[in-house]
């Protein structure tokens, strides 16, 4: 379990997190959706110990995040970020094994049991095909497979992930969402897509100006009357036999002569 107690956070005089309370219980899904500025990524980056809270506490399994050491930290908690990817002359395999480091002492050079690590873990995101390319030339959807490998090479039993499905067109979206929705790890994961948060997520964290506006199953947070104050736009739910689908208006149209 991983949890952020009452955080708070500020980039200098601008308070972008204030009093935020995440709870990923083992195995879950958790999504943290919300406008662009409310502090999705903010809340993500303190989960994983890159942002030290102005207020509150991080805790994984009960221990508070901001004592443990990086290595330890590496060993229990693995994250895919955006920018994290970089464009070196990497192939996939060296690109997963990566994600061993925590598990190498100082200069000691990989093993058997880190090759079959990777392999076992390409093989888990259905990327094993994939391990004598160079990373720099996958597609967007092919990359993040590999990314995720990565984060499983390192036997973390915690994934964090920062808008995943980004620049990703329909069909990587899913595939890669159902991925993560089938690792049985503690996830936490940043989405814009309310649909996708829907259909992948087990609980759900709306954020609103650094505050947590709502929180809990799917179905209880992706409701109009919850949505429509925050988004500021006009929502129609549908309940489909698959689940929730939302489509949405503009609460009010655009006045005459006013360009967008």
């Amino acid at each position: 379990m991983i949890s952020a107690h009452d955080v708070s956070f500020a980039y200098g005089d601008t308070l972008v997190l204030d009093g935020a309370r995440v709870s990923a219980a083992p195995g879950r899904v958790v999504g943290l959706i919300g406008p662009n500025g409310s502090g999705k990524t903010t809340l993500l980056r303190t989960l994983y110990g890159a942002l030290a809270p102005k207020a509150g506490l991080v805790t994984m399994d009960e221990t508070p995040v901001g004592g443990l050491k990086p290595r330890e930290l590496a060993r229990r908690l693995a994250v895919v970020v955006q920018e994290g990817s970089g464009e070196l002359p990497l192939t996939v395999t060296e690109t997963v094994l990566l994600g061993r480091a925590p598990h190498l002492s100082t200069f000691q050079r990989h093993g058997r049991e880190d090759y079959r690590v990777a392999a076992a873990s390409l093989a888990r995101v259905g990327a094993r095909h994939l391990a004598g390319r160079v990373f720099a030339g996958l597609s967007g959807g092919e990359k993040q497979r590999v990314l995720i490998a990565r984060a499983l090479a390192q036997q973390a039993d915690h994934l964090l992930l920062d808008e995943p499905t980004n620049h990703l067109d329909i069909r990587y979206q899913h595939e890669v969402l159902q991925l993560v929705s089938r690792l049985e790890v503690t996830t936490v994961v940043v989405l814009h897509d309310l649909n996708l948060a829907a259909r992948y997520c087990d609980d759900l964290v709306l954020l609103d100006g650094g505050r947590v506006a709502a929180a809990g199953p799917p179905d209880a947070v992706l409701r109009a009357e919850v949505l429509e104050p925050v988004y500021r736009i006009g929502v129609q739910r549908i309940d489909t036999g698959e689940g929730v689908q939302l489509l949405f208006r503009p609460l009010d149209p655009v006045p005459e002569g006013v360009s967008v």
